[in-house]
């Protein structure tokens, strides 16, 4: 999976979340995860970004400093989420175990598409 292609997938999926989010309120979607206006909006300017990217910007080294940087914050943002789940007092409602294996598995899966993909990147210019 390239770089771009993780972004237009995840971005995608985050802005529809987000907007999810606002339409149905505050508390936990489908009891599994959490949403509050915090989160959602964090979910529609992420998503706008990844979209961006991964639509929009031609420029692959764009597309994976941003993944990149997004990926990282997701992946401490889980890794936060089991110490303090409300985020320091920035949540109405705390983060649940799905909430925290959903932001690993983002940060996780986006950096192996920026690693994969500068792999790629590199043998294909060495030929």
């Amino acid at each position: 999976m390239t770089t771009r292609v993780y972004a237009q997938v995840v971005g995608v999926v985050l802005l529809l979340l987000g907007v999810l989010g606002l339409l149905l309120g505050d508390g936990l979607l489908l009891g599994l995860v959490n949403i509050d206006i915090v989160e959602d909006i964090i979910h529609l300017i992420t998503g706008g970004l990844l979209a961006y990217v991964g639509f929009g910007q031609r420029d692959e080294g764009v597309a994976r400093s941003v993944v990149l940087v997004l990926s990282v914050i997701y992946l401490l943002v889980g890794v936060i989420g089991f110490v303090l789940p409300d985020m320091g007092g920035l949540l109405q409602h705390d983060y649940t175990l799905g909430d925290n294996l959903i932001h690993l598995a983002l940060g996780i899966l986006g950096l192996a598409a920026v690693f994969a993909s500068g792999r790629g990147g590199t043998a294909t210019r060495r030929a």
